[in-house]
């Protein structure tokens, strides 16, 4: 699970101002830049058959806590 601070450097690494930005954006803004379901903390977590996708694990323990 990457760090705040990890998913801010790997936004800024493709050009996303992360000014402001909370970790939950960050990481849309992240799917959407890449061409990906933008699907982080969403409902999708109940059906979601990405097993590689580097979010995992912290978006179902956020849909876990909530």
């Amino acid at each position: 699970m990457p760090k705040y601070n990890e998913i801010q450097k790997m936004a800024k690494n493709i050009r996303i101002n992360t000014f402001q930005m909370k970790k939950k954006d960050m990481i849309l803004t992240i799917q959407r830049a890449e061409n990906n379901i933008e699907c982080f903390g969403t409902a999708r977590v109940e059906y979601c058959q990405e097993l590689k996708c580097l979010w995992r694990d912290d978006c179902i323990s956020m849909n876990e806590n909530k």
